[in-house]
């Protein structure tokens, strides 16, 4: 079997690291300290690339990229520690909306010119996606929402939410304006910098045309889609937390010698290595999976997150306890990889959550 990338996949990874590759810590914490923890205009550029069209159909005016080809630029994206929500308010909202039938909205998210994050989190439900607090009544010809969401990411700098709520006892999902009258937002500041928001609908009422051709079965099988690519972001900065702890290793001296020279290191770092190796295996084993059996695909896309949840966090670990104590800081891009480690080994389901959905389908 050829692995080689093809010509457009180069393209889209050449793409990707040129994004990223000025980045430096200061840039990143000037980028995070904006109040909604991002900037437009380097929302736009990365719009202009094309990487947030690659994950729309090109029926709905994207470039059709395959799993391949996403999983080729988060993990690109993931080397270079990009700060940008390129997951949760890009490739997340684009395929829910190209599949519940909102074309102009879409429009707007590939263009860079609106922003909308995905509203499903509630209080006590974990990583369930059927909504609950929320309901929907039917109201005239639109709908009246009433509820709470939690930990909506990236709603900081969000135009718009696709929030979901239950409606004659299914999970329905809404498409609302950030300005809606009758929504609160309350916002917040998460581990990787980004800013999240808790929303209230209190009796927010919207048309009919709100109303997005989604069902649960339809949010399961995008957030696996989620999912696989979360573990290609996270499979990009563990070869990133990797190769700089590895020159630091042979650059920092302790009693006269390379701290690189420890064999008790070395077993460490070659244990890191040989984890991210089976991580890759995973992440492409899943992205070339046949996605013509959508329980099996959603199977092998939970199997890699749980690996790369577990193998990625230890990566992270040992990376900032070999740099000492000044890894988890600010000044260096190790912390910054790691905070954002945390945060995608727990979205849409822990490495404990993903195992048990792997195999209650094996």
């Amino acid at each position: 079997m050829n692995f080689d990338l093809s010509e457009e996949q180069e393209l889209f990874k050449a793409s990707a690291e040129r994004f990223v590759q000025p980045i430096d810590t200061e840039f990143r914490r000037k980028l995070r300290s904006k109040d909604n923890g991002y900037d437009r205009a380097r929302w736009q550029e990365l719009a202009e690339l094309g990487l947030i069209a690659v994950a729309a159909p090109e029926e709905a005016g994207g470039l059709g990229g395959s799993a391949i080809d996403l999983a080729v630029i988060a993990e690109a994206l993931g080397n270079g520690i990009a700060p940008d929500p390129w997951l949760e308010n890009g490739v997340l909202p684009v395929r829910l909306l190209a599949k519940g039938g909102a074309a102009d909205a879409l429009e707007g998210v590939i263009s860079g010119s609106s922003i909308v994050a995905f509203a499903h989190a509630e209080r006590g439900q974990r990583y369930n996606l059927a909504a609950s607090s929320m309901k929907a009544l039917a109201s005239g010809d639109g709908y009246l929402l009433s509820g709470e969401k939690t930990f909506v990411l990236g709603g900081g700098m969000a135009d718009a939410f696709i929030v979901t709520a239950v409606l004659d006892g299914e999970t329905a999902a809404f498409l609302i304006a950030g300005d809606a009258e009758g929504l609160d937002r309350r916002d917040y500041r998460i581990a990787d910098g980004g800013v999240a928001s808790e929303l209230r609908l209190n009796g927010c009422n919207v048309d009919s045309a709100a109303r997005l051709d989604l069902n649960l079965a339809d949010l399961e099988e995008i957030v696996s889609d989620v999912r696989l690519l979360s573990a290609a972001e996270l499979l990009g900065l563990g070869a990133r937390l990797f190769a700089d702890t590895l020159t630091y290793v042979k650059e920092r001296e302790q009693f006269g010698v390379p701290i690189g020279s420890f064999q008790a290191l070395q077993h460490r770092l070659v244990t890191c290595y040989g984890a991210l190796e089976q991580a890759r295996s995973m992440v492409y084993r899943a992205a070339l999976a046949d996605r013509s059996n959508v329980e099996a695909w959603k199977r092998s896309a939970a199997g890699a997150k749980a690996y790369l949840a577990d193998q990625i966090d230890m990566v992270a670990r040992e990376a900032v306890q070999m740099h000492g104590g000044m890894g988890i800081t600010d000044e260096l891009s190790i912390g910054h990889a790691m905070k954002r480690v945390m945060l995608l080994a727990k979205l849409f389901g822990d490495g404990e959550t993903a195992r048990a959905e792997y195999a209650e389908a094996a």
